[in-house]
Parts: C-alpha cells; structure tokens; sequence
C-alpha cells in the first residue's frame, strides 16, 4: 500500500493505493461519516488486476475538513478529480458506497473524459427511498456521542441488529466532527432533492452497475429497480446482506464488481 496526502486547494487529501500502477485503475470512495478503511476487506480482492485508489472525502478520516467548509457533493468530485490528476490517472471506474455513490456520480458528470464506468453499492437513488431512523436524539454539546451512541449510528449500516461494527468503523465516527457529519449528510440530501440519480446517470451513457443489500435498513431495497431506466444498466441483490455489501460480504461484492470491469476498464 501507498499512502499519500495531497496537498490541495481548500485542505489536504488522504489517498491509498494498492496493487499494479499500470493496472486499470479503480476508483473507491466511501459513504459518510466512513472512510477509506470501509474498502479493507474487499481491496485485496480487487488488486490483483487493478490500481486500486481510495480516498479519505473532506473531513473523513484522515482528509482535513474544506478551508471554506463546503461539503456539497460537485464540490467534493471535483477534489477527488484533481487527486486522480495529481496521480497521473487518465480514465478509472469509479465505484461509490452509499452516499458515496453520488459523489461518483458527480464526478462522472464534471470528467465525462475520466470516468469510464461506474458501479453504486447501496447508493438510494432519491430521497423516497430513505428509510427514516427511529434513533435517540443526541445532544450536539456532548459530540462525540458515547459508545453505545455509536453503536446506534452505526448499527443500521449492517443487515443484523446484532452485526458487530468493525473497530475502525467506531474510530471513524468517533474522531469526525459534528459540523462534518451534519454538512455531509445535509449535502448529499440537496443532491439527490435537485436531481434523482437515474435521471443524472441517464444522459451521462456510462456503463453502470448497481449493487444492493436486500436487508438494507437504510434505503429500500426495492428502489434500486430504478435504476433500470438507466440504458444498459445491470442491479444485482444480495440476499442476506445490509447497507454494506463491502464489509459483510466482500466476496460477493468484489465478483460483480471484476465482472463488471473486465468489461469497462
């Protein structure tokens, strides 16, 4: 692994790279209050034939928080954009998680000429799909949250309520700021109320692929068919798994997403 931060505009970028740098390169962004680490289980999978690159988003892990505290998601992309230029990336598949996946999608937008594919894991295309979380309320005067505060953040991430939350998935929640957490999520939110994802991805003509846990507690499941108004585009469902395919079941994440880019590196 190669670990860079660089030194951008607004604040400096933590990047991961793994395997061949003359491999097609892989592009993996994470969802919010997560990280780069979110990919640890399913990199290894990926690598053999791909330049795998994962980024820490602005104020996630070990990225600093914007200068000018701008978390909308073109704003994001186009940071994540100039990363893969300061890289030497020329074209890439980019993959997001979660909200992540808009993220992508913006990016894709902005460098028609970069992405080449793209594949959403778990990414809700409009807000009627969000699940509401019947969580208790906690006090911003005492952020971070206790452990078991976590945990209930946390815990909807996985398919079973009883999933037990990776360590470094609670060192991230715990080390992100409130304003982070808060601007991010309110971000991603305007994104997907100014457009829904299909209806941006439809006139894009990049190849997509959609991954969705069939347990998701997030978003429903069910909404990823429309997606399938995008032209040519594929949805896979895990039965069995939550909103992070990526970490309860690597296996069968990293096999579609291979599929998916033998065919579109």
């Amino acid at each position: 692994m190669t670990i860079t931060t660089l030194p951008l505009g607004d604040g400096d970028l933590h990047v991961r790279q793994d395997g061949p740098r003359d491999a097609p390169a892989l592009l993996l962004i994470h969802g919010t209050a997560s990280s780069s680490v979110s990919w640890n289980g399913l990199v290894p999978l990926l690598t053999e034939s791909h330049r795998v690159i994962r980024v820490d988003l602005p104020g996630h892990g070990r990225s600093a928080e914007p200068a000018g505290g701008d978390y909308r998601v073109p704003h994001q992309a186009r940071r994540v954009g100039e990363a893969l230029d300061r890289l030497g990336v020329g074209h890439a598949v980019a993959v997001g998680h979660s909200s992540g996946g808009l993220t992508a999608t913006a990016l894709a937008e902005q460098r028609p000429d970069l992405v080449t594919a793209l594949a959403l894991v778990n990414t809700g295309p409009g807000m009627d799909a969000f699940i509401a979380q019947e969580t208790a309320a906690i006090d911003p005067s005492r952020w971070p949250p206790s452990d078991e505060q976590l945990r209930m953040l946390a815990s909807t991430g996985f398919g079973r309520a009883d999933y037990e939350i990776p360590q470094e998935f609670m060192d991230v929640l715990r080390h992100l700021s409130l304003g982070t957490f808060a601007a991010t999520t309110r971000a991603a939110q305007d994104y997907l109320e100014q457009r829904r994802l299909p209806d941006r991805l439809k006139v894009l003509g990049k190849p997509l692929l959609v991954i969705f846990g069939e347990d998701d507690r997030r978003w429903r499941s069910s909404s990823a068919a429309g997606y399938l108004a995008v032209p040519g585009a594929t949805v896979e469902m895990l039965p069995g798994v939550g909103h992070t395919p990526i970490v309860e079941d690597p296996p069968r994440t990293a096999a579609l997403l291979l599929a998916f880019t033998a065919l579109h590196s």
